[in-house]
């Protein structure tokens, strides 16, 4: 169990923290404490991987349940802000879909023997959902046209890097 490793399991473990923030009436700043628990925990994915690379610390375990982190992070917060009414449910369904659609093409992928990495409009992706996430839970009335824009554009990005993922590797399928 190396610290990339940790970082990944400490991700996991704040996920219910951030949702109790999140969904229960707790204090007066529970938005903002969600908010800092989502921030650190997303920090902890931008941590894990480059420690991982660079000290050469890269693990099966880390391969399978860093994404899965990810995931499991990003879409417990866009739930609640579905839960919330701060976010439409048909992005959050086309943005969890994409999610299961490259998951399941990765595994067929690894099937044959083929590693599918991230690409940049993945990455791309996973920022601008995240920062969309941050926006919405901050809930800035004066924010709220940037937070608008932001999430179109996670939108736009997360069915680009869908397309882009099955049309470069669509000899995998």
């Amino acid at each position: 169990m190396n610290l990339p490793n940790k970082l990944t399991l400490l991700r996991v473990f704040m996920i219910p923290i951030f949702v109790v923030f999140m969904l229960v009436d707790i204090t007066p700043f529970d938005n903002w404490i969600a908010l800092a628990v989502f921030i650190l925990a997303s920090l902890t994915d931008l941590l894990d991987g480059k420690i991982a690379r660079k000290y050469n610390l890269v693990t099966n375990f880390g391969k399978f349940m860093d994404p899965l982190a990810d995931k499991l992070l990003v879409c417990s917060a866009m739930i609640c802000l579905v839960e919330m009414h701060i976010i439409p449910a048909w992005i959050v369904i086309i943005i969890i879909a994409r999610e299961f659609i490259i998951s399941g093409f990765r595994l067929i992928a690894s099937d044959n023997g083929v590693v599918i990495a991230a690409s940049y409009w993945g990455k791309f992706k996973t920022v601008f959902q995240m920062v969309m996430i941050c926006l919405m839970i901050a809930n800035i009335p004066a924010l709220r046209l940037l937070t608008d824009i932001v999430m179109w554009v996670a939108l736009i990005l997360t069915i680009v890097s869908l397309i882009d993922y099955l049309w470069k590797n669509k000899e995998v399928v």
